[in-house]
């Protein structure tokens, strides 16, 4: 009997954007990455984007698109993190689906996902429909056709839940072994148990619902499953295939299906080079004959079902419990404090339930002010979500209001739907699943619900923060330090809380150590400079300004006017106010030039205090990733002189840092620590230079080897990918530049022979690439006796045999 394989990848990152940005924030334990969005990126989508498939020789022979070639469904809030941070990743993944559609006769292989990963059954009706509807909405303006499937977060599921999909025209969903009730043939009186995961997993069920609709189901193969995400079955692409080709029986007389869900983090992320042991699997299995490779709607078409099912209701594939997992300390967790309660799980969910609830009741009723159905333009406001300009905006408004709305009220209208946009992202099923409160997965969902909380005071007048906090502060996190709820959200939420002073602040700062042109957008705020004028006097400047904040999400805006004095570094001090009309602003300005332009810093800052009041800002009031930015910039002068001091002990002491390390004798840390920052910091200097010298680069390792200095492998490797990237990148357009090949054979030798690991991922595909397409030509005008050419070709073998890359 034939065999179908089909394997299911789930990649999913929970929203990690600042809730009053928009934007994910530099997050240092991703180092050497910005973020963890950009790290897994690099460590899995990126890599199931151009998975290599390698020869006998170990030697790469083939470059691939994982996608295309499996099942697979994204997080709609990582697709849209990916499709403007990632663009080329995300590309790769909206191709794979239309090869799939080629490739499994017309099924594309992606499935939609609810929207922000809620845990469904946890969830009230109206937000089931909203995930689903915006789930849909997401996916089809990025795959452009309707999802036949979807994929419910951590597969959480119950009959209701189930109810809505189908209503919805989603036509199945895939889910664990042991959430299946019982089966029957179609037609048969007789129900068959398979509790227990005893579900034959071989064949697709329909499960008729009680509203009549139906949705078809695949339960994957649990064993393989669960040796895949945590046996190591991916050491070996070979193992991996037979693994699964095993899973046949002789004993089944209808078309096999083998298939398995896991996270798609599994390949790449959790299990390194876990991408090259699924493409050499999916080539095993379709060339050797041990199944012919499928997705969930091809075998459905062909292979209709011949048994219903009934689902265990309130079951997911990562809770034993069923949904315990987030909502009470049900004893599942990460394993890596086992000592810790999770008790906090349930007063947080409990709070959030009040939040949301309490909020309702108002939403509608001023909801109802200003839309036909408030709900039903919660649905459709997906369309803004995802196209945030001013058109669709008055298209959404023109099609949802129940009248002609005012700039106040257009704004007002948006309010509210980022109030219940952030009130579902409150939600997301991270902020349960690991171990702590304190955890940055909870704690973004207790942002969210700050921002929530913030919507709702403006839009109502209405103080919802004291009754959060009060159910909040009964959950307690493991970690004394960081104390109950309520503290954690006075530590982690109340300060990060945005308005448009902030934004302004925030711009008046960084204008001082930055260009900033007259329009500057910042995160998800439009800036519009109206004056802006900077005074010096020796390091001492005064800058003075008004600027228009408009936010792009609620349309929300207004004029602000500020005044700082910097007295160099990072010492500045100043204030931000509401425009009081150009007469107060001019004399504001006059008094503050006076007092500076007498070097009078006291009578400024009286000036300051009589204009701005209390509320002073500095350094501190710069978002993160600028702040970083800003700080670096002021610390240079200070990290210049702190080089030279360290240099100067390293050149000194040289001669005995080698005759020290020749006897095996540790260096003292006062020799140690000085020619560790000064060989680390030449050589990420001269690796980021754009003239990549490599005997300059190679001379200071020998040094750090001489010496037996500790070398920051990730910021070394990380600033060498980077060097090759922009290289390789510049050969793609430029293949005739025989000096740029001449450096990057050397750069890549050299990266082979670094005593860490250099990531040649980027590298490796641009060599594939000239080697698919240009390569043979210059073979041939080498063959005709061309030198210039047959140097290339000898270049371009060696550049190839660097990167492991077959070249013939």
């Amino acid at each position: 009997m034939k065999r179908f394989v089909c394997i299911h990848c789930h990649f999913y990152q929970p929203p990690r954007e600042n809730p009053w940005l928009e934007a994910i924030e530099l997050q240092d334990s991703a180092y050497p990455f910005h973020d963890w969005n950009e790290r897994i990126t690099d460590e899995s989508y990126a890599p199931n984007a151009s998975s290599r498939i390698l020869g006998s020789e170990g030697r790469i022979v083939k470059i691939t698109n994982n996608y295309s070639r499996i099942s697979f469904n994204f997080g709609p809030t990582l697709l849209s993190w990916m499709e403007h941070k990632a663009p080329e990743v995300y590309q790769a993944i909206i191709r794979a689906d239309k090869e799939s559609q080629e490739r499994f006769s017309g099924h594309g292989s992606a499935l939609a996902q609810v929207y922000n990963h809620m845990i469904m059954p946890l969830a009230n009706m109206r937000d089931r429909v909203t995930q689903v509807r915006w789930g849909v909405r997401d996916f089809e303006s990025r795959f452009g056709r309707f999802p036949e499937g979807m994929w419910l977060p951590e597969t959480a599921a119950d009959t209701k839940t189930l109810e809505v999909m189908a209503e919805l025209g989603i036509h199945y969903t895939i889910l664990a072994p042991h959430q299946a009730k019982r089966i029957r043939r179609i037609g048969s009186e007789h129900w068959e148990d398979v509790s227990n995961a005893n579900v034959d997993p071989s064949r697709a069920y329909v499960a008729n619902l009680p509203s009549g609709r139906k949705i078809h189901l695949f339960f994957y193969d649990g064993p393989i499953s669960r040796a895949v995400a945590f046996e190591r079955l991916l050491s070996s692409g070979e193992f991996f295939a037979s693994r699964i080709a095993e899973a046949s029986s002789h004993e089944r007389d209808w078309p096999q299906l083998l298939h398995i869900a896991t996270d798609g983090e599994t390949y790449g992320h959790h299990h390194r080079h876990g991408d090259m042991a699924l493409a050499y699997a999916l080539e095993q299995l379709e060339t050797n004959g041990h199944g012919t490779l499928t997705n969930y709607g091809e075998y459905l078409e062909k292979h209709p079902p011949t048994h219903e099912a009934e689902i265990i209701d309130n079951t997911s594939w990562s809770c034993i419990h069923g949904v315990e997992r987030w909502k009470s300390d049900c004893g599942c967790h990460s394993g890596m404090h086992p000592e810790w309660s999770q008790a906090w799980r349930a007063p947080l969910r409990e709070s959030l339930d009040w939040l949301r609830d309490s909020i309702a009741s108002k939403f509608e009723h001023v909801g109802s002010e200003i839309f036909k159905d408030p709900w039903a333009a919660r649905d459709a406001y997906i369309g803004v979500i995802l196209d945030r300009s001013r058109d669709s905006i008055a298209s959404f408004l023109e099609q949802h209001a129940a009248r002609h709305l005012d700039e106040a009220e257009r704004s007002r209208a948006l309010k509210l739907m980022e109030l219940q946009r952030h009130a579902m992202l409150m939600y997301t099923s991270c902020g349960w699943f690991f171990d702590d409160l304190s955890g940055i997965e909870t704690v973004q969902v207790i942002q969210y619900a700050g921002r929530v909380i913030q919507l709702a005071q403006s839009l109502f007048g209405e103080d919802y923060e004291s009754g959060f906090l009060e159910r909040l502060q009964r959950a307690s996190s493991n970690v004394h330090e960081q104390g109950d709820g309520r503290r954690i959200y006075e530590r982690a939420v109340r300060p990060a809380m945005v308005d448009l002073t902030k934004v302004a602040a925030h711009y008046a700062v960084s204008s001082l150590f930055e260009e900033n042109t007259e329009d500057t957008p910042t995160y998800c705020y439009d800036i519009e400079r109206e004056d802006y004028r900077v005074v010096e006097a020796g390091r001492t400047r005064l800058a003075l300004g008004r600027v228009r904040i408009t936010s792009k999400i609620t349309l929300e805006s207004e004029t602000l006017s500020f005044g700082l004095l910097h007295f160099g570094d990072h010492n500045l001090n100043g204030g931000v106010r509401s425009f009081r009309g150009e007469e107060e602003y001019q004399r504001m300005v006059k008094r503050a030039e006076q007092a500076f332009s007498r070097a009078d810093f006291p009578e400024l800052l009286r000036v300051f205090d009589a204009e701005f009041g209390a509320s002073t800002y500095s350094l501190k009031s710069l978002f993160r990733d600028e702040q970083r930015k800003v700080v670096s910039s002021v610390l240079e002068s200070t990290l210049e002189g702190t080089e030279m001091i360290y240099r100067q002990i390293y050149d000194a002491h040289a001669p005995l840092m080698r005759f020290l390390a020749d006897i095996g004798m540790p260096l003292p840390d006062a020799l140690q620590k000085p020619a560790e920052f000064v060989l680390n910091t030449s050589l990420k200097r001269t690796i980021s230079e754009d003239e990549f010298d490599l005997d300059r680069i190679a001379g200071l390792l020998d040094d750090a080897r001489a010496r037996n200095i500790a070398l920051d492998s990730a910021g070394l490797a990380f600033a060498l990918e980077d060097a090759l990237e922009r290289m390789t990148d510049r050969l793609l357009k430029e293949p005739d530049e025989i000096d740029l090949l001449r450096k990057l054979d050397g750069a890549s030798a050299l990266a082979e022979d670094l005593p860490f690991e250099v990531d040649l991922w980027r590298a490796q595909n641009v060599c594939y690439e000239l080697y698919q397409s240009v390569y043979s030509q210059y073979r041939k005008r080498a063959d005709n006796g061309d030198e210039l050419a047959r140097e290339w070709v000898e270049r371009f073998r060696s550049f190839g045999a660097n990167l492991s890359v077959k070249v013939k």
